[in-house]
C-alpha cells in the first residue's frame, strides 16, 4: 500500500494524502520520507504551485511512530526529533505556498505537521492536540514552538501540559485554524483558497512568506528592514507592472512569476 498518494492538479495544486488509515495515518519513516522525497521534488518543480496536504479516513494524522518512539535513547530520541522538525522545515520553507485540510484527529507529530503549512482549515470533525506527555516525553516535531506562535504562549502551555485534545471549534477560535468546514466540502475549500493564492504573483506571495518566517524572531527594526527590502524586490519585477497595469485599467492581472 502506498503510504503517501499524490496527485498533481492541472491548476498546480499538488495534494499529499497520508494513506494508513488503519493506523490513524500515523507519521512512520515511510510517511517521513515520502514527504521529504516530494517537497524536494515540488521545490524544484515549476509545475507544482501550492501544496495541499490531507489524511485517509477519519484522522489527518493521529501522531508520530510509538514503535519507535518507544526504542528511543536520549541520543536516538534527538535524531528522531530532528529528522521530523527536518522534513517540516523542507514544507515550511519551500517557497511554495501549503494548505492543510484537516479532516480529523489531528494529534502529537499530526498537529505537528499541520502546523508546519503555511494555512489550515478544518472540517467540524477535526480535534487537534499535543498528548506527548502521557508518554512522558514533550512534542518533539515543532510543537512546543510553531503552538505557541500560532496560538500563544498561554495556550500551548495548556495543550502541552494537559495533553488534553480540542474540538475543531475551540482551534478556530484560538486561530489554530483559520476556517470551519463541513467535512463533505473540506476538500473543495481547501483547493479554492489554494487556487485563489496561486492566481496571484507568485514572487509577492514568496516574499511574504518568507518575510514573516524569518521576521518574526528579529527586532522590529530589522523586521522592518526586511521587509522593505523584500518589498524593493517585489517593486522591481514584471508581476508588480503587471499588477498595477491591470488595477489602473480594470483589468485581472496575469501573473508569470517574473
Amino acid at each position: 500500500m502506498t503510504v503517501l498518494m499524490s496527485d498533481l492538479a492541472s491548476n498546480g495544486i499538488l495534494t499529499l494524502k497520508i494513506n494508513r488509515p488503519d493506523k490513524l495515518n500515523a507519521l512512520n519513516q515511510d510517511v517521513l520520507d515520502g514527504f521529504s522525497d516530494a517537497f524536494t521534488q515540488a521545490k524544484s518543480d515549476p509545475q507544482v504551485k501550492g501544496i495541499l496536504l490531507t489524511g485517509e479516513g477519519k484522522a489527518f494524522c493521529a501522531g508520530a511512530d510509538i514503535n519507535r518512539l518507544a526504542e528511543c535513547s536520549a541520543e536516538t530520541g534527538y535524531q528522531f526529533a530532528q529528522q521530523g522538525q527536518a522534513v517540516f522545515r523542507q514544507l515550511e520553507t519551500l517557497g511554495k505556498p501549503s494548505l492543510a485540510a484537516i479532516n480529523g484527529f489531528t494529534f502529537g507529530g499530526g498537529c505537528e505537521l499541520a502546523m508546519s503549512a503555511h494555512l489550515r482549515i478544518g472540517s467540524n470533525k477535526a480535534q487537534f492536540g499535543q498528548p506527548e506527555v502521557k508518554l512522558g516525553v514533550i512534542p518533539g516535531y515543532g510543537g512546543t514552538q510553531r503552538l505557541a506562535r500560532l496560538v500563544g504562549k498561554g495556550r500551548a502551555l495548556d495543550l502541552c501540559m494537559t495533553g488534553r485534545f480540542i474540538k475543531a471549534e475551540e482551534a478556530l477560535t484560538w486561530g489554530l485554524i483559520t476556517e470551519l468546514t463541513e467535512q463533505e466540502s473540506l476538500l473543495t475549500r481547501a483547493e479554492e483558497i489554494l487556487a485563489g493564492i496561486i492566481e496571484l504573483a507568485p514572487l509577492a506571495i514568496r516574499s511574504v512568506m518568507e518575510v514573516i518566517d524569518k521576521g518574526y524572531e528579529l527586532s522590529l527594526e530589522e523586521a522592518l528592514h526586511l521587509e522593505a527590502v523584500h518589498f524593493g524586490l517585489t517593486c522591481a519585477t514584471a508581476d508588480k507592472q503587471e499588477g498595477v497595469n491591470a488595477f489602473l485599467t480594470k483589468r485581472k492581472a496575469e501573473f508569470k512569476g517574473e
